[in-house]
């Protein structure tokens, strides 16, 4: 009898070396809460242009409010936390051609979809490329000619 208890512990510390190898081997996860943060900022730094819709923690939504889409303001750009991840959603990518051709291709392995970026460390060069893009975006929808065709799809 004693030799089985010998086996039995010798596996059961193998299992618990096994599992404890598992869970260190597993990548931390991100502080998303920080990434939210930087983003949520970098759309902040255009408030007076824009307006924030909905403030809420991991969740972050703008609109331009001389705008109106159907008697309300047109939404512009968001932040919002996900489960894995943070996305920074740019409505005026689905209006300009044009903006997605300066997306870099470090920031083009974050793009979801036509106009969300997701994210789970905070990427300097990327935010500043975003930035950048932000604000073009927020110039495209100042136009006239783009005021044109919003009136067009209403």
């Amino acid at each position: 009898m004693p030799a089985a208890k010998t086996v039995k512990k010798a596996a059961s510390a193998k299992s618990a070396k096994k599992s404890a190898t598992k869970k260190a081997s597993k990548k931390a996860k991100p502080d998303l809460a920080i990434v939210f943060a930087a983003l949520r900022k970098l759309l902040q730094s255009f408030e007076g242009e824009i307006t924030a819709e909905t403030d809420k923690p991991n969740n972050y939504h703008t609109a331009m409010p001389a705008l109106l889409h159907r008697g309300k303001p047109l939404y512009f750009a968001g932040v919002k936390t996900g489960k894995n991840y943070v996305s920074y959603h740019l409505l005026p990518a689905y209006y300009n051609p044009d903006l997605n051709k300066r997306i870099s291709p470090e920031l083009k392995k974050r793009k979801q979809g036509m106009a969300c970026f997701n994210f789970t460390v905070v990427d300097d060069a990327c935010f500043a490329q975003l930035r950048e893009l932000t604000a073009l975006g927020l110039k495209m929808f100042k136009t006239a000619e783009f005021r044109r065709r919003l009136e067009s799809m209403q």
